[in-house]
């Protein structure tokens, strides 16, 4: 999966042209590390239909501030470049995909 930065957000995020999971992670957490190869499934299942994304927050902390992140793993749902749904916390497969749908 594509790590954002705040230089590639605006290109990445908002203006991609399917919908984006957006993934607010940090090395040390452990949930995180238990939903990387959920996302890494729904990545590649859902490919050209829908982008996964991560946000490294202890890297990029201005992004996690503009979207109220406040604990990882944060997933946030973008469609059209607007924010449509998100999930603290480990998710499975399917609550995940009802992110985007």
């Amino acid at each position: 999966m594509k790590e954002i930065t705040e230089e590639s957000f605006e290109a990445e995020v908002l203006k991609s042209p399917v919908p984006v999971l957006l993934d607010f992670t940090a090395p040390w957490c452990g949930p995180c590390r238990a939903l990387a190869p959920i996302l890494e499934k729904v990545a590649k299942e859902n490919e050209g239909r829908l982008e996964v994304r991560t946000v490294d927050g202890d890297a990029h902390p201005a992004l996690a501030t503009r979207f109220g992140v406040r604990g990882f793993p944060t997933v946030i749902a973008f469609r059209a470049g607007k924010e449509i749904a998100r999930q603290v916390g480990v998710a499975n497969k399917e609550k995940i995909l009802a992110l985007v749908r």
